[in-house]
């Protein structure tokens, strides 16, 4: 029978795809007027962010400081396209979140799986009157030439849907793409920054992480996960299969004592810490965290085999993205 032979959580921010110096850049849109929540799921001003966060947060902010993240990001994100690579897997499911790119408010599902033979990854939607950075860094996640139709393995995902079904998870489910934007950000990120030319077929699973009221709970998430790994282990053939968690960790305040908790409960595979972590903790970006959940429930048969943490602030507000990388096979 099929097998998860491979599990991998990675970050996919805008920052991953930008120079340090532009991180500045990326604080600025920060100090403008974004919706910010605090590590409590607090809703704060730039400037009451400021207020709470820790001094010593400047040291972080030179310009070397930044440098030496940027670049140990990059030479993460080349690992994990290396593992991947080397698992030579015949599936990948990625669990990802979709923000409003496909699925809206007439229609949120809170777990949606994609079955079309294909999925599309389009132009990027940019503006060309956007500032170059932003432009850049979104780069990562779209087609620059043409748009392409990336391959998915529809019959495993098809035999997901109808097993997740006999588990009692009533799923949401999709044979084609509604907008003409094509595939999220989340899935974008997987094919262009972890596949390369080097495409391996997916399932698409997306969650509702960052939208109330139908967000899943972290409990939740993690059986989805266990469920995931049951319906791959019945699924007829051999097919080595992977499972990525795209997204996250802590952002867009930086919460280096949650990350650190999820990258050791995923070693440790303590699943009753990811089922215990609060909601409130959940919020905005550190809302992609389900996605690891989902993951972590997945892999409890595998080790981990590396993992690195890099914490990229941006502002003295405390504001930029917990880089969260794990390997586990």
């Amino acid at each position: 029978m099929a097998k998860i032979v491979l599990g991998i959580g990675t970050s996919h921010s805008p920052l991953l795809n930008s120079p340090a110096e532009d991180y500045a850049r990326h604080a600025e849109v920060d100090a403008s007027g974004r919706k910010l929540i605090d590590k409590n799921g607090v809703e704060r001003s730039f400037a009451e962010l400021v207020a709470l966060a820790d001094p010593a947060i400047h040291d972080q902010l030179r310009l070397e400081v930044l440098e030496a993240r940027a670049a140990r990001c990059d030479s993460n994100i080349n690992r994990l396209a290396e593992i991947i690579a080397q698992a030579k897997l015949d599936t990948l499911i990625v669990i990802g979140d979709d923000q409003k790119e496909q699925y809206d408010e007439d229609n949120l599902p809170a777990v949606l799986v994609y079955w079309g033979d294909t999925i599309a990854n389009e132009l990027s939607d940019v503006p060309e009157t956007a500032p170059a950075f932003w432009r850049k860094a979104r780069s990562q996640y779209h087609e620059q030439d043409q748009a392409r139709a990336y391959p998915v393995d529809s019959k495993l995902a098809r035999y997901l849907i109808d097993n997740l079904m006999d588990r009692d998870f009533d799923v949401a489910q999709s044979k084609r793409l509604g907008k003409p934007r094509g595939e999220g950000h989340a899935f974008g990120f997987v094919h262009k920054r972890l596949m390369g030319e080097r495409v391996v077929p997916i399932v698409p699973v997306a969650l509702n992480t960052y939208y109330p009221p139908n967000q899943p709970r972290p409990a939740r998430c993690y059986a989805l996960g266990q469920a995931i790994r049951e319906a791959v282990s019945t699924f007829p053939g051999e097919a080595r299969v992977g499972i990525l968690a795209s997204g996250g960790l802590s952002h867009f305040a930086v919460d280096e004592e949650l990350d650190h908790l999820i990258l050791r409960a995923m070693i440790e595979h303590d699943g009753n810490a990811l089922k215990r972590i609060p909601t409130t903790k959940l919020n905005s970006g550190s809302s992609e965290i389900r996605n690891w959940i989902t993951v972590a429930g997945a892999t409890e048969h595998l080790t981990a085999s590396w993992h690195d943490y890099v914490p990229c602030y941006r502002s003295p507000a405390g504001t930029g993205c917990g880089m969260g990388f794990i390997a586990l096979s």
